[in-house]
């Protein structure tokens, strides 16, 4: 019979990952208490959540939701769900590596909305920015492109009404 704890672990963390499509299995493992409880901080504004596990119990919570991540559990591995913004929690991942000098946590893998990513896309993806960010450059770019089509429409407009006086 398992372990009570463990079971009920599996459970709560079987429902933190239903209806989940964007996570990152990291390695955590160095950094101290402070340093862990900023991390979760950070992810947490992003719209995510740092789950601390036994690698066990990730990998059958993964599982049973189809998603098959037992190469990546190697090790101290936390598993961080973002929910709203992946680009957003990646780059709180990738700037908290960058503020210290271990590179810690590191990436093993990734689950970007229902497709398996390397770590090279995790890296590329917290390089673009947040996800509000990226929304307000494409509206900047389709209303500068708007403005302009409407400009030509009001110069040809003129140019019609011209020729017809």
């Amino acid at each position: 019979m398992a372990n009570e704890k463990n079971q009920q672990t599996l459970s709560t963390l079987t429902g933190s990952l239903s209806g989940i499509d964007s996570f990152y299995v990291v390695d955590y493992q160095g950094l101290t208490a402070g340093q862990l409880s900023k991390l979760r901080k950070d992810i947490r504004e992003k719209g995510g959540q740092l789950i601390v596990a036994k690698n066990t119990l990730i990998h059958l919570a993964l599982q049973g939701s189809g998603r098959d991540f037992s190469d990546a559990l190697k090790g101290p591995s936390a598993i961080v769900v973002a929910q709203d913004d992946p680009a957003g929690v990646a780059k709180a991942l990738s700037d908290a590596a960058k503020g210290n000098d271990k590179g810690i946590p590191a990436v093993k893998a990734g689950f970007v909305e229902g497709n398996r990513v390397d770590v090279k896309v995790v890296e590329r993806l917290a390089s673009l920015g947040s996800k509000q960010s990226l929304q307000g450059e494409l509206v900047g770019v389709l209303s500068a492109h708007l403005s302009n089509f409407v400009g030509i429409l009001e110069a040809y407009k003129e140019k019609l009404e011209g020729q017809g006086a």
